[in-house]
């Protein structure tokens, strides 16, 4: 392990730390899981010892030995089963920035070869086949297909002003596929110029930077800013929340970036989207990385509010205190049965609004959320906001 993962800041915030363990009151794996060992709170603590341990003068102060490799695979394990929603980071009196430092933690682990064997899957799917699933990249614009009837052209120009980053999950899984289905059908009711890159749209790279695989993002970033500029677009949309965020912060500002919320947003408030009324109870889920990722809690609620008939019931926990649905930072891959208990506390305080139907912004929300409600069949219907602007142009 390498004090260089990390930056100054990060190795000056880990002594700042209080000790009030508001990180672990907070944590869903925790709260799921009743492991103290998943706190950000036990994390730190490990880190500052194995930082110790490192450097001579601190050693020899310190009196530290350095982790054998049985302690720090013990320790990945702990680190890795998180899915880095950032709520920790959120109610740190401290300030501590604990979700970047939880990032840097996992380059670091990598690089001293004690990680989750996942890993290596994730760097070699997105490696051979550009898409974490290792699927065909070829097909990514197959759902174009199950449209009733599909343009010619398959939504894929050679030139246009918009580009739609589909994002992996729904460009592959049928349950999130739903998601660029209805929004094909919404541009096409608002007018809007887009196109699709299909095949040439490569892994935004968020599922490596949370494997802690920084190191692998350079070409997939040139790759994808590349194909945008030979659609000659200015503007980029996404419906996905952690693809929003990984342009939003690891790519060159060469294009105007929206969330597909902010984007439906402006369509209605000029009155490109004209939407009709439906009579329905919602409740909406902040989506970890559109809300304390990218402090983004508006926009959704303004489309939401701009649907006549459309009731919205906030949960307890709303915006910067939403509870994660357990999707996020690959903890799926590595731990599924504690993914799927951070999905059931999110699904009992949906339930808990009297709430016809859960909407939240993002495909692995809406997949992770609606594969607990099919298998406990609960009455619950869980969708995304672009599938209620959609039913709301359709009435």
């Amino acid at each position: 392990m390498s004090q260089s993962d990390y930056s100054i800041r990060e190795i000056f915030q880990l002594e700042a730390c209080t000790n009030c363990c508001q990180c672990a009151d907070v944590c869903p794996a925790v709260s799921a899981s009743e492991d103290g060992q998943l706190s950000g709170i036990y994390r730190l603590a490990e880190l500052r010892r194995i930082m110790r341990s490192r450097s001579g003068i601190l050693r020899r102060f310190f009196g530290r030995r350095a982790p054998s490799a049985e302690q720090l695979k013990q320790f990945s394990e702990t680190v890795y089963r998180c899915t880095l929603c950032g709520r920790c980071q959120q109610s740190c009196p401290s300030g501590i920035m604990l979700r970047d430092l939880w990032l840097s933690l996992r380059q670091d682990l990598v690089h001293s070869a004690a990680y989750p064997k996942k890993v290596d899957m994730i760097r070699q799917n997105v490696a051979g086949s550009h898409n974490v699933f290792d699927e065909d990249n070829e097909e990514r614009a197959d759902w174009v297909e199950d449209l009733r009837d599909p343009p010619e052209h398959g939504y894929v120009k050679d030139r246009a002003d918009v580009v739609y980053f589909t994002g992996c999950v729904a460009a592959y899984f049928p349950m999130a596929q739903q998601i660029p289905l209805a929004l094909s059908a919404v541009f096409d009711a608002a007018g809007v110029d887009f196109t699709l890159l299909a095949e040439e749209e490569w892994c935004c790279g968020f599922p490596l930077l949370g494997a802690g695989l920084r190191d692998n993002l350079k070409d997939l970033i040139a790759h994808n800013i590349t194909a945008v500029q030979a659609k000659g677009a200015r503007k980029v949309v996404f419906a996905c929340p952690s693809c929003y965020q990984m342009w939003r912060e690891h790519y060159p500002h060469d294009f105007e970036i929206y969330h597909v919320t902010q984007y439906l947003h402006q369509l209605i408030s000029s009155g490109d989207l004209i939407l009709k009324a439906l009579d329905l109870t919602v409740t909406y889920h902040d989506p970890c990385d559109l809300g304390r990722g990218s402090r983004e809690y508006d926009a959704p609620r303004r489309v939401i509010g701009a649907i006549p008939g459309v009731e919205l019931v906030e949960m307890p926990h709303n915006r910067e205190n939403c509870l994660c649905c357990g999707g996020g930072g690959n903890l799926e891959m590595i731990d599924s049965s504690l993914s799927g208990e951070i999905a059931k506390a999110k699904i009992d305080e949906v339930t808990g609004t009297g709430a016809q139907t859960v909407v939240t912004a993002c495909q692995q929300c809406v997949r992770t959320m609606n594969t607990y409600v099919r298998r406990n069949k609960l009455g619950i219907e869980v969708m995304d906001i672009v599938q209620l602007v959609q039913k709301a142009i359709d009435g």
